[in-house]
């Protein structure tokens, strides 16, 4: 059995949550004995992950060219793997052409249309403010899922998102969240869609490595390339770190200091570092849960995003709070208690930040509130169990499921056209 896994960037496990779990996904793969190949047509990156390692082939492919074509041909996938809509625009017509009885996955990662459209309201807030000051202040912009759904309408990308949902076999989704809102709004078939948060979780570390008092000053992380955590550090310098930093200051505790960590930090980021405020951006972590675990509180201000929060898992991982916002928990706790607090407004979020940096028992609390959260809502179903044995249906089951998808197979007659004619006009042109 041959599988191909066409991946948006190549795997980067150390600089994000998406990185993390495409390896998963590879490794589910090679342990359900599939050779596997990965191909991807991203630069090949500093940080990526040897997928030789795992006797994965890797293979670097062109856009809008049919030298894709001859090598999936050749190839001849059982099942093939399209990490993030934006690869199954580009190549799903010409697997389905070269290779018509491939199992098509699609990873959404998390719903992009529904993060883009959280976004978009906050953008629409910040226009009626008047100073830069005022606009990096708005706090995250809640709405209900109407709201979002109907933002969501307002440009192409729902569309071209759910277009690629529908035209693919199977779906995994890490949100209960997603999966609820791509049901009632936009007719997908349950069928369609496979709840898959993370297919590997470590134990919960020992809670000796965890101490109080052996910790010390306060961490943010994440990818720099990811929007959300762009914005989040831009609300941490120019209004909450500020608040929390004067407040702590008045009861003694100036020393406290906010570490920024995460991949590929741009000038712009590394300009806001300032030793003298106590706000220092650090950059890439070589190993991100050593930083998470000698940190005492995580701060993780996310004012718009989707899916699940991969730094918030590390955290809860790691024994540390966190403080993040009604966006950071979405889909992260199953209705338990946080193991942290939840704050959608700057004067919430600074006293949450400021009560578990000073308050042992409260800090302690709200360490097993996080870990419960781990044991009893991650823990709950093992994924990749479930995931292999739906897959293994789909693979004897294929026709009948793809008769049952009639949607799925009125947009592969006409998108797929309309994406074919276009990557050929591109090819040619580029000759």
């Amino acid at each position: 059995m041959r599988a191909l896994v066409v991946g948006y960037v190549w795997p980067e496990p150390a600089s994000s949550a998406a990185g993390t779990r495409m390896l998963e996904l590879v490794q589910l793969l090679v342990r359900m004995d599939y050779q596997v190949t990965f191909a991807s047509a991203a630069a090949l990156s500093e940080h990526r992950f040897d997928l030789n390692s795992l006797d994965v082939t890797e293979k670097s492919i062109a856009l809008n060219c049919s030298s894709f074509d001859e090598f999936v041909r050749d190839l001849n996938p059982n099942l093939v793997l399209f990490d993030r809509f934006f690869t199954e625009e580009q190549f799903g017509w010409r697997v389905e052409q070269a290779c018509p009885d491939a199992l098509r996955i699609l990873d959404t990662e998390d719903l992009h249309s529904l993060r883009h459209a959280r976004q978009q309201l906050l953008k629409s807030a910040q226009k009626l403010c008047g100073s830069e000051k005022e606009k990096q202040s708005v706090a995250p912009i809640t709405a209900d899922s109407e709201l979002l759904y109907q933002q969501m309408c307002k440009g192409d990308m729902a569309v071209r998102e759910v277009a690629a949902i529908f035209r693919c076999d199977l779906s995994l989704m890490i949100s209960e969240v997603e999966i609820d809102l791509l049901q009632r709004y936009f007719s997908v078939s349950p069928q369609l869609l496979f709840y898959c948060p993370f297919l590997s979780l470590p134990a919960i570390e020992s809670e000796a490595a965890h101490s109080f008092s052996a910790r010390q000053h306060f961490i943010a992380i994440g990818n720099f390339r990811h929007e959300p955590n762009w914005d989040s550090v831009l609300w941490l310098k120019h209004q909450l770190w500020p608040m929390i930093r004067a407040q702590l200051s008045a009861v003694g505790m100036a020393q406290a200091e906010l570490h920024i960590y995460g991949a590929y930090p741009p000038p712009k980021a590394t300009q806001l570092h300032n030793p003298k405020e106590g706000f220092h951006v650090k950059g890439w972590a070589a190993d991100a849960q050593a930083v998470m675990q000698s940190a005492r509180v995580c701060l993780a201000p996310l004012r718009f995003g989707a899916g699940i929060k991969g730094k918030l898992m590390d955290a809860m991982r790691c024994g540390t709070p966190s403080i993040t916002t009604s966006i950071g928990v979405e889909s992260m706790h199953g209705g338990l208690l946080w193991g942290g607090a939840v704050a959608d407004s700057a004067e919430t979020f600074v006293a949450a930040a400021v009560a578990h940096y000073q308050d042992e028992t409260l800090w302690q609390q709200k360490q097993q509130q996080g870990f419960a959260i781990l044991r009893d809502y991650f823990h709950r179903t093992d994924h990749s169990l479930s995931l292999q044995t739906r897959l293994t249906e789909l693979l004897h089951n294929l026709q009948r499921e793809r008769g049952d998808n009639f949607i799925g197979q009125m947009l592969r007659h006409h998108s797929h056209k309309s994406t074919q004619y276009m990557g050929q006009w591109i090819e040619a042109k580029n000759k």
